[in-house]
């Protein structure tokens, strides 16, 4: 089969047809398949082995993105996530770029940020400079830890010393500059700050107490961009609705919250499926979009020339190919296969696309239907299946709740008694 991401119909398919296409496409083996199709794929001593006092595993819908051209090759994008029409959405919006070339992406080196806390020191200036003037000591402790990371082209590459006011004092903090590959970082960031931690104070004769990650990894950017036809999206009052709502997010918090909340909407699902942090990716995304001193959005919408409309995302991804749960969950193996990725930067990139797909998508609803007509299709499935309904009766069921806007239960069961005759 030809390596597509534009599959028509996808949605319409039983989820076992699903996954037979998705696996020729990917190239899935018998076995891999077989890890997907079953529930509790992750065995429970496996997880004991990642975090503690485990006594079972949970589980969340796994579904693919289709659609998705990025710098000219098809992507199928394994998401994760228990919110009802974001893969649906993301996988239009991706549709509607594809005429207009699809989108593309960039993304800076994988370089994280480490801090040393530095305190009671009598001249922060003076241990600022003395700090600089052993910056390559300091590197070269540093990097003594990780000799691996070193020759594969990682390892720390700069320090940076700022001095804080705090309501304690003056503080010294220094950032140890690390590239860590494919990894996402963590654990050899916080490795090599406290190793170097002594010699910090051995030169400016402080004392140190924290030494650790900062997850608002401004070095670390994946950048995505594209262009929406007016025709795809539904004309120049689509492209003016979704403008306005794009200047309402940018004016006020209130909006800007769930404007960039859709955002992450797609970029978690990724994350979930890959089993990356989405604690880290989501705090750093947040705090990267109240750098400038005021929340704001994470992406940038304007007209073009032409009247299409443009987009754009830029934000901080600390992301791991490798290392972690990225490693040992099986799923997420399976999930990094099927999107065939090949560094951390490009799955970063792919998370930052997904990201501005949603959000295009989420705009674009808002401008036109409302952001209900999806949700409310897919709560109301679930309303009629809790009502009892089975097979076919669960669509018949819940489109009628959808028609009669009364999404609820004790609705769904007296429909599910006229249609099979029951009282």
């Amino acid at each position: 089969m030809r390596k597509t991401s534009k599959l028509s119909g996808f949605y319409k398919l039983s989820p076992e047809k699903r996954l037979k296409i998705v696996r020729e496409l990917a190239g899935l083996s018998k076995e891999e398949a077989e890890l997907l199709r079953k529930t509790g794929a992750l065995e429970l001593k496996q997880a004991n082995r990642m975090i503690e006092n485990v006594i079972g595993t949970t589980e969340l819908p796994l579904g693919i993105a289709t659609n998705f051209l990025i710098n000219n090759r098809d992507y199928l994008i394994p998401m994760a996530i228990e919110e009802p029409s974001v893969v649906a959405a993301a996988s239009n919006a991706a549709k509607m770029v594809r005429p207009g070339g699809g989108f593309f992406t960039e993304s800076t080196s994988p370089i994280m940020v480490g801090q040393i806390q530095l305190v009671d020191v009598k001249n922060p200036i003076k241990a600022r400079e003395k700090i600089l003037k052993a910056k390559e000591r300091i590197l070269a402790k540093a990097n003594e830890q990780d000799p691996i990371l070193v020759k594969l082209g990682g390892g720390a590459k700069d320090i940076e010393v700022r001095v804080l006011t705090t309501h304690l004092g003056p503080m010294t903090i220094i950032h140890l500059l690390i590239d860590v590959r494919d990894a996402m970082g963590a654990n050899v960031i916080n490795t090599m700050c406290e190793a170097v931690a002594p010699l910090i104070e051995e030169l400016t004769g402080g004392r140190v107490f924290l030494r650790i990650v900062s997850n608002l990894a401004t070095y670390r950017l994946a950048r995505a961009k594209a262009v929406f036809t007016k025709e795809a999206l539904g004309g120049e009052e689509v492209v003016d609705g979704i403008l306005q709502a794009y200047a309402f997010a940018a004016a006020d918090p209130y909006r800007c919250a769930t404007h960039n909340k859709g955002v992450m909407n797609g970029i978690i699902a990724v994350a979930l499926a890959t089993a990356n942090d989405t604690r880290a990716i989501e705090a750093g995304a947040h705090a990267y979009a109240a750098m400038g001193g005021a929340y704001k959005p994470l992406t940038q919408w304007e007209r073009t020339v032409g009247g299409d409309l443009s987009g754009r995302i830029e934000l901080p991804v600390a992301v791991g190919t490798i290392g972690g749960a990225t490693a040992t969950h099986p799923v997420a193996k399976i999930c990094r296969k099927i999107l065939g990725v090949q560094s951390a930067r490009e799955l970063g990139e792919v998370m930052a696309v997904v990201g501005l797909a949603q959000n295009l998508a989420a705009m674009r609803a808002l401008a036109t239907v409302g952001i209900q007509a999806g949700h409310m299709r897919l709560h109301a499935r679930n309303i009629a299946a809790m009502a009892g309904a089975k097979g076919e009766l669960i669509d018949k069921v819940a489109a009628r709740l959808v028609d009669g806007r009364k999404i609820r239960v004790d609705r769904a069961k007296e429909i599910l008694e006229e249609l099979t005759g029951k009282k």
